[in-house]
C-alpha cells in the first residue's frame, strides 16, 4: 500500500524540517560556545529565521487551497497572518 502525499504538504513539512535542524544546530552551538553573550546571539539570529519559515510555508500552503478557497478567505488568512507579525514585532 502507497501513501501518496501531496507536493504541497511535502513541501510545507520539508521546511518545517529545516527550520527544526537549524533550531538543534543553533542549540549545539550555544552549548560549544558555553557563553551567555553568544547565546544570546544565536538566539536571536534564530529570531529572524522563524518569521521567515512562517511565511512561507503559509504562503505554499495558501497556493495549494488558491483553487480551494474563495477570495474572501484568502483576505481573511493574510490578514490574520499579518495580525501575528504586528503582535510580535519589537517595540
Amino acid at each position: 500500500m502507497f501513501i501518496i502525499i501531496e507536493k504541497v504538504v511535502l513541501g510545507m513539512a520539508f521546511l518545517r524540517l529545516i527550520s527544526g535542524s537549524i533550531e538543534i544546530f543553533a542549540a549545539i552551538l550555544m552549548i560549544k560556545f558555553n557563553t551567555v553573550e553568544k547565546a544570546l546571539m544565536v538566539n536571536s539570529s534564530l529570531a529572524l529565521i522563524g518569521p521567515i519559515i512562517l511565511v512561507l510555508t503559509t504562503s505554499i500552503g495558501l497556493i495549494g487551497l488558491v483553487e480551494k478557497i474563495s477570495i474572501m478567505k484568502f483576505v481573511w488568512i493574510a490578514l490574520g497572518v499579518s495580525f501575528i507579525f504586528i503582535g510580535v514585532r519589537s517595540s
